[in-house]
């Protein structure tokens, strides 16, 4: 959430913004309730005063008729202090919900869009590989392979959801073992985190928690929410704390489920691992100083640059435009690796699929879950809040399936990984699930 003095002071840059992400929300009701709360305090204090004159004149020695005009002044400071009371709090709610719909400032060398197909390529690392054979999408290869089941995925849970069987139930262990030791190599300290969280949490963070454009799944007369990330818990951990500034910044990463509705998400290439109900994720979480949060923003991207150079896989880095950044986000950079199951008429060979992101929200949720630093000229400041995606465990299986797979059917592990897995390659083998099926029938 922003400062409402911020956006007092700077109100049409504000709205300027808003325009600039493709968001609706209301700076003007915002500095109309700023003010309004401004003059209901310095009038409550005004009332506050003037009830503290009057007890101290009760104190002294009255005759009668002066003593109950004071008894009767003080009767209708009460009623007017508690009407008062009444609509600063009123007025204090309605502020609070209207700034918290306003997005957050966007970092001056931000690309202005609306799309993420006007998101700016910044940096390219590996070469999308040429087949001399027709390669398959992950789905086919997977199934195929006997390493994932979306149909009874479908029967048992609902759409989007799946079983990983055999090999994959390894590789995805592998995955996460993978990124967790490239994360504590650089000083993360290492949580599995709760895979629910409170609604007042996820409000801070910058999630909805309930309505039709929520992609969560509250918890129906808990007042909780399955989370979507790892940033959820990871950020809420400090909430309502005043961090010492020596400790500074503190590096954490976590292992969750992560679960999403995916409200209105579709498309063609939505299919498959790409766009699913539930997943396993490694995020990694950074509080921060102010003047360290731009720094610290690029050395996340760079871990991500490592753990995807590592699996051997191509990708690019894109500068994410105005109208495609999530509304807590400062700056966000996306890794998007190539993926050549997204082969169509306009890309024969492939396409990029975003597997990471890298967000600075600056103090925006800071402010929101009142997490603060005890600063050196005595004051306690809002701390800055960073999130990465180390590894989205679906997603970087699709990209491995499909960069990885040989003319053959069979599908090649990344060498980082095959310490992990035990294995160095994915063959095809008897469908023994289909066996037993066509049997009971």
């Amino acid at each position: 959430m922003l400062d409402y003095k911020f956006i007092k002071d700077n109100l049409e840059v504000v709205k300027q913004n808003i325009i600039n992400r493709n968001m609706t929300a209301n700076a003007d009701i915002v500095v109309e309730l700023y003010d309004k709360r401004t003059a209901l305090t310095t009038e409550l204090q005004n009332l506050q005063q003037q009830r503290n004159a009057n007890a101290l004149a009760m104190k002294q020695k009255l005759d009668s008729e002066t003593r109950q005009k004071y008894i009767e002044e003080g009767k209708q400071l009460k009623d007017k202090i508690a009407s008062t009371e009444s609509l600063l709090n009123e007025t204090e709610q309605k502020l609070e919900e209207a700034a918290r719909a306003i997005p957050n400032m966007a970092h001056p060398s931000v690309p202005i869009g609306k799309l993420d197909s006007e998101n700016l390529e910044v940096k390219r690392v590996g070469t999308p590989r040429k087949f001399d054979f027709k390669p398959k999408d992950h789905v086919e290869l997977a199934e195929s392979l006997d390493l994932l089941d979306f149909e009874r995925g479908t029967k048992v849970s609902g759409p989007k959801f799946y079983y990983l069987k055999n090999e994959a139930v390894f590789l995805e262990q592998a995955l996460i073992m993978y990124s967790l030791n490239i994360l504590r190599k650089h000083g993360f300290t290492t949580f599995i985190t709760p895979d629910v969280a409170k609604e007042e949490i996820l409000k801070g963070i910058g999630f909805n928690p309930r309505g039709n454009e929520s992609n969560v799944y509250a918890i129906e007369e808990e007042g909780t929410c399955l989370v979507a990330t790892a940033e959820i818990t990871l950020g809420g951990y400090h909430s309502g704390e005043i961090l010492e500034k020596s400790a500074l910044p503190l590096f954490y990463c976590g292992l969750s489920h992560c679960f999403r509705r995916e409200a209105g998400a579709a498309g063609h290439f939505s299919k498959g691992l790409y766009r699913v109900h539930q997943f396993d994720k490694v995020e990694m979480f950074v509080y921060a100083l102010p003047e360290q949060s731009d720094e610290l923003h690029e050395k996340l991207r760079l871990i991500e640059e490592e753990i995807f150079t590592g699996l051997g896989l191509p990708f690019r880095v894109v500068d994410t435009c105005t109208g495609d950044l999530g509304a807590p986000a400062y700056r966000k950079w996306d890794l998007e690796a190539w993926m050549p199951g997204r082969a169509d008429k306009d890309h024969p060979d492939g396409d990029w699929g975003e597997v990471t992101s890298t967000s600075n929200c600056t103090d925006y949720q800071a402010r929101r879950l009142n997490v603060k630093y005890h600063d050196d000229d005595g004051k306690n400041k809002y701390v800055h809040m960073l999130n990465g995606t180390a590894i989205a465990v679906g997603r970087a299986m699709l990209a491995i399936f499909e960069n990885y797979q040989n003319a053959d059917g069979s599908i090649t592990i990344p060498e980082v990984l095959v310490p992990f897995c035990g294995f160095d390659k994915i063959g095809p083998k008897q469908n023994i699930t289909s066996a037993i099926y066509r049997t009971k029938k």
